[in-house]
């Protein structure tokens, strides 16, 4: 099962912190999901980069001047630490809603027997297995049927097999208490809605999530964020406790785990741009945050 917020192939090794990496190329505009961060104080560059949380297995190819950046940092760190099973596991606590609450108790009948009828005639599942999860949580388990493949992954999981492979420690800049506490911020009631939305204009939603897809497979940066605001089929009333909020607690944290040393930071592609984001809220510490080319 994949969440929301989900939160991952080189033989470069790191065997040194005083080695000299080999420059990589700056991107000639700003529609590159990977960002080389440096100064301030800091003696070797760290690396931002983009994922999504879900795509075609065969859509997932990372550049070699993504293997460099990784293989070049002494750490890796995502918004969870998708490598211990343990973080995953205690996530499975940290599904259901608060205080008892059931789907059925925020939809109104009619609302809950069309979600109870998408999720029997195209899940193949009875709702009533979930029904004290989350609803953005439901929501995560629609999104394959929006998919136009049957092999799924996360950009985050393969990211991990890369860090395996380079010997890399994977860490998280938050903890799955921190998120699910995230998830119970938003009102059920609107996390419900965008469950209904999603089910009631699927073939819309199909529409939206491949445009998104193609945005991100494309690295453009400045559409990724507008489609990820777009009220439509974002949560644009949420964004500061989705992006805002977290994007400020990763740059106080990053801004002591990049002087120790140099780590290759991978979140989500909608954390990165825009007036909140964290190349903007990096460049405002004093850091020079530039794009690399990423082909």
């Amino acid at each position: 099962m994949k969440f929301v917020f989900l939160a991952f192939l080189s033989a470069l090794g790191y065997s040194s912190h005083a080695q000299q990496p080999v420059a990589l190329k700056t991107n000639a505009d700003n529609n590159t999901l990977l960002w080389e961060v440096s100064g301030n104080g800091l003696t070797a560059p760290s690396y931002l980069f983009g994922t999504f949380h879900m795509l075609c297995k065969d859509d997932i190819k990372f550049s070699d001047a993504l293997k460099q950046a990784l293989g070049n940092a002494a750490e890796v760190y995502m918004e969870l630490d998708m490598d211990d099973p343990a973080v995953l596991l205690g996530g499975l606590g940290m599904m259901s809603m608060k205080d008892g609450k059931k789907l059925k108790d925020i939809l109104t009948e009619d609302e809950y027997k069309r979600v109870e009828v998408f999720f029997k005639d195209s899940l193949r599942s009875s709702l009533n297995m979930f029904q004290g999860m989350k609803p953005l949580l439901l929501t995560s388990l629609v999104y394959p049927k929006l998919m136009p493949c049957a092999s799924v992954t996360s950009v985050e999981e393969q990211l991990v097999k890369l860090a395996k492979q380079n010997k890399k420690e994977v860490r998280g800049l938050e903890t799955m208490a921190f998120q699910a506490s995230v998830f119970d911020s938003i009102p059920y009631k609107d996390q419900a809605t965008e469950l209904l939305k999603t089910i009631d204009s699927l073939s819309k939603s199909k529409l939206f999530f491949d445009s998104m897809a193609k945005a991100y497979k494309s690295q453009n940066m400045a559409l990724l964020e507008t489609m990820l605001t777009d009220d439509d089929f974002g949560m644009e009333g949420n964004q500061d406790i989705l992006v805002k909020k977290r994007n400020e607690n990763w740059v106080g944290q990053l801004k002591g785990i990049m002087k120790k040393e140099p780590v290759f930071v991978a979140t989500g592609a909608g954390h990165l741009p825009g007036e909140h984001g964290l190349i903007a809220l990096l460049r405002q510490q004093g850091y020079t945050v530039r794009p690399v080319e990423n082909k």
